[in-house]
């Protein structure tokens, strides 16, 4: 299977269960509980086949960089969280550093 797809799925898993992490409550909910244990276990082990394909980096860059974009707009549209300019702009950076850190790693193998 394509490894970014792979990750694609990874970052998924992730993004759902750092969003039901939150609806958990402190783990007293036990649907968004179970959706959470779940979500981090998929997201991992879909990671881990990726890096079997790609570099660390590359992986991890896009990992972080993408699943931290997903929680932002999914606490914005779940939860009402704001998403402010120096949010949006912190945003643009991030893409901008997993761009530049994804392709230097692919150029160099």
């Amino acid at each position: 299977m394509n490894p970014y797809l792979l990750l694609a799925f990874a970052i998924s898993a992730e993004v759902t269960a750092t969003l039901a992490l939150k609806a958990a409550d402190g783990l007293t909910r036990p649907v968004p509980t179970v959706i959470m244990v779940v979500g981090y276990g998929t997201a991992f082990w879909l990671m881990s086949n990726s890096m079997n394909m790609l570099p660390i980096g590359v992986v991890y860059a896009i990992w972080a960089g993408v699943g931290m974009v997903g929680a932002a707009l999914g606490g914005a549209l779940l939860f009402d969280e704001p998403i402010t300019l120096s949010m949006m702009a912190g945003i643009a950076v991030i893409a901008v550093g997993v761009t530049i850190l994804a392709s230097g790693q692919s150029a160099a193998h």
